[in-house]
């Protein structure tokens, strides 16, 4: 049986054509804010200019990025975060998710599915957005981190991550649910897995003060450590500043690289620096207008394609 892999070679991020801050993921995403001096044509505008840099950069690193331009219409304020709606796997399968906030249901775009099919080998498509009309929410890589070489899910519960819908997932792609409940530092469930949480290659970024419940939180760290991964411990602080938001990826030479915002990278201290630069380079860029408005970060922003590639 063939191992999957951890660590994606392709990405594909989405340029935002309206972002900005939305009032329904608010409700239950700590991480958004809608306070300052800009304008909603501003924040897009910072949006669009803050995307494009990120890009750049990873591109300059040689990390083969595909960008998908939003569509003008339907309006969407939170295009730029496509992992919450679709996952890609190395058996040619797509698995399309139900999204908790109705406006963000709009997102989901067969057009962008038929555009990779040109590039790479789909062979089913699995669409779980029917469990919308029932209240059940799982919303792909934001909900689940998946270290896919060792067949774990790991997630934390909250109303965007079912814990059902969770299991269901996990038994029909063979792997292992690991669910426990995160919370801030006021008591309020951690909305997104994603945020509190990243899996590489060798290496956990996981706030642990964040599980209140001590067997939840012992097998959390026991699971990750029989899976060969360093446990890097981040604060709620560093919560805040996004340093679970990460996501580390293979550029075209092989090469590792953990992907953040430029607010996590200057959160972390030197220590937790050296033991990552330890396992893997790092690329980190300004996501501030993202971050504030949007309330996600850099692996918001980014869907790995583990598709094969065609080659013909």
């Amino acid at each position: 049986m063939k191992v999957a892999q951890q660590l994606a070679s392709t990405i594909m991020m989405v340029r935002p054509a309206h972002f900005g801050f939305n009032p329904e993921t608010a409700e239950n995403n700590a991480f958004q804010s809608n306070e300052g001096d800009l304008t909603v044509q501003q924040i897009s505008e910072a949006a669009i200019e803050e995307f494009d840099a990120f890009v750049e950069k990873l591109r300059a690193y040689q990390i083969d990025v595909l960008v998908i331009e939003d569509t003008e219409v339907p309006f969407k304020t939170d295009a730029v975060f496509p992992n919450n709606w679709v996952s890609f796997h190395e058996d040619g399968l797509v698995v399309t998710y139900p999204m908790y906030s109705p406006n963000r249901r709009l997102e989901r775009r067969a057009d962008i599915i038929e555009a990779l099919g040109e590039k790479f080998k789909i062979d089913t498509w699995i669409k779980l957005e029917n469990h919308e009309s029932g209240g059940r929410f799982l919303e792909a890589t934001g909900s689940m981190i998946l270290d896919r070489t060792n067949q774990i899910a790991y997630a934390c519960r909250s109303e965007r991550t079912h814990p059902e819908l969770f299991a269901d997932f996990c038994e029909s792609m063979n792997f292992e649910p690991i669910l426990f409940t995160a919370q801030d530092e006021n008591g309020q469930d951690i909305y997104h897995t994603n945020v509190m949480m990243a899996v590489g290659e060798k290496l956990a970024i996981i706030c642990l003060e964040s599980l209140p419940d001590e067997a939840e939180r012992n097998l959390v760290e026991q699971r990750l450590r029989e899976s060969d991964k360093e446990i890097i411990a981040i604060s709620f602080a560093q919560v805040s500043a996004f340093a679970g938001n990460m996501i580390e990826v293979k550029n075209r030479e092989g090469e590792n690289f953990l992907i953040m915002s430029s607010a996590a990278y200057h959160s972390l201290d030197m220590q937790q620096t050296e033991r990552i630069l330890a396992h893997t380079a790092i690329i980190h860029s300004s996501l501030t207008q993202i971050e504030k408005y949007g309330g996600g970060s850099a692996r918001c922003m980014i869907a790995e394609i583990f598709l094969p590639k065609k080659t013909s």
